[in-house]
């Protein structure tokens, strides 16, 4: 697919302050979020994508002393990549001494507003990385923006996306990077979701609690096919959900009930350990979509 490239001189990006530090080859590249609030009418209307694109660099350049807006590129709705740093340019935003190491692509999603990436964004995110390997040095890796580094970027569904292996909208396989998902579990396809939230407390009952739990049994957990869901099929949930990396509030609602059977499987149901983490920064007031790297050190 041809990546769809909006140049800066197309969305009126302002002129570097200086040089770019050269960056001939990377390991892949990490994605990240806004980690702000980011107006759903981004999706309807490509002139808001524009402007969220030229707030995000004044803000870098106006509010962190960058030279320039961090990012390598941004991926927005309507599959439409913009050129940040572009090739073979040094990030900012990856984080000090860590720019090096990975390009880095902002998917135009945030902390609040619009929260969950539209198809769009990622085709764009990977168009962007397709990009990036064939012109730019990637390597095979794509990920988190908080793999390495203390932060919430770029959000639990991006973040979720990353970890199945980045799969193309639509297609079913990964992406063939070398993340933490590595491909879309062993191809089985979910059932349709049974259009309720199973949850606790109460416990719910029903023949959609006793599939969920049968496929959980599969995937190699310690659960009780009962068709009750209860406080153990709670845990077990949360326990599933911090270990692909969704929020964790225990309840089997559409993204849950998808990923019991779409997810990788590999070495289930050993949990990791939490890393700790930093909450991302809120959007700076009169920057709308502030990076949450707002304040680290570019790297030189």
């Amino acid at each position: 697919m041809a990546i769809d490239l909006v140049s800066r001189r197309a969305w009126g990006a302002r002129a570097p302050r200086g040089g770019y530090t050269p960056l001939n080859a990377t390991r892949g590249v990490k994605v990240h979020y806004t980690g702000g609030r980011v107006d759903p009418g981004i999706v309807g209307d490509h002139d808001l994508c524009i402007s969220l694109v030229q707030s995000i660099q004044r803000h870098h350049m106006d509010g962190n002393g960058w030279m320039d807006i961090g990012y390598s590129f941004v991926a927005c709705p309507h599959k439409k990549v913009f050129e940040g740093r572009g090739l073979h340019r040094l990030p900012a935003a990856n984080g000090s001494g860590l720019n090096s190491g990975h390009y880095a692509v902002l998917g135009l999603v945030g902390n609040a507003g619009l929260v969950q990436p539209p198809d769009g964004v990622l085709h764009a995110i990977l168009d962007a990385v397709e990009h990036l390997r064939e012109r730019g040095g990637a390597g095979r890796e794509i990920k988190g923006h908080r793999d390495g580094y203390s932060t919430d970027c770029p959000g639990e569904p991006l973040y979720a996306w990353v970890r199945r292996g980045a799969p193309r909208p639509g297609g079913g396989d990964g992406d063939g990077g070398d993340g933490d998902g590595g491909g879309d579990g062993d191809g089985t396809k979910a059932p349709p979701f049974p259009g309720r939230l199973l949850r606790y407390p109460p416990v719910t009952r029903g023949e959609d609690v006793r599939t969920w739990q049968r496929r959980m049994r599969a995937r190699g957990w310690d659960i009780a096919v009962d068709g009750a869901y209860g406080a153990e099929s709670r845990e077990v949930c949360r326990r599933f959900q911090r270990r692909q990396g969704v929020a964790d509030d225990g309840v089997v609602g559409p993204v849950t009930w998808r990923l019991a059977w779409e997810a990788p499987a590999a070495a289930e149901p050993r949990e990791p350990a939490d890393a700790p983490r930093t909450p991302g920064a809120p959007e700076t007031p009169g920057a709308a979509g502030a990076s949450e790297t707002s304040g680290a050190p570019e790297a030189p």
